[in-house]
């Protein structure tokens, strides 16, 4: 089980991630969680949204460079050391995260993981009677 993200790469420069985000709302496509990192010459905005597809291509018809990356997005607890536990059994498997990022919303946290191994990853997370999404609503 795993949702498609989007990167997209922008030029550090005032605007871009507005760009982005005006595009996608003109499109009527919701953004769902994202992330935001960045290097000395670009950024790479990390996208879950409602809409993969036609987001891909609106914004490739902006001229924005995307790609889709397979992750694997979690809810758990949102309580101190619920989080560790999972990584525990994922560094327990040699799972590595390449990166991940958060959200929580009330009594619950939801976690998009990109991990090295993604088979290894969702099937250990099931081990753990974690909550896999397949889509966020």
């Amino acid at each position: 089980m795993t949702i498609k993200q989007l990167s997209v790469f922008l030029e550090n420069k005032t605007g871009r991630i507005n760009d982005v985000t005006s595009t996608l709302g003109k499109h009527g496509i919701n953004m769902h969680a994202f992330s935001m990192a960045e290097t000395t010459d670009f950024g790479i905005l990390r996208l879950i949204v409602s809409d993969v597809e036609r987001a891909v291509e609106v914004l490739r018809a902006e001229n924005f460079a995307v790609m889709l990356t397979d992750v694997v997005c979690i809810q758990c607890d949102n309580q101190a050391g619920a989080l560790s536990a999972i990584l525990e059994h994922l560094s327990e498997k040699d799972i590595f995260i390449e990166y991940m990022y958060a959200f929580a919303d009330g009594a619950k946290a939801n976690v998009v993981i990109r991990p090295n191994n993604i088979s290894s990853c969702v099937a250990t997370i099931k081990e753990c009677n974690c909550t896999i999404l397949s889509t966020f609503k």
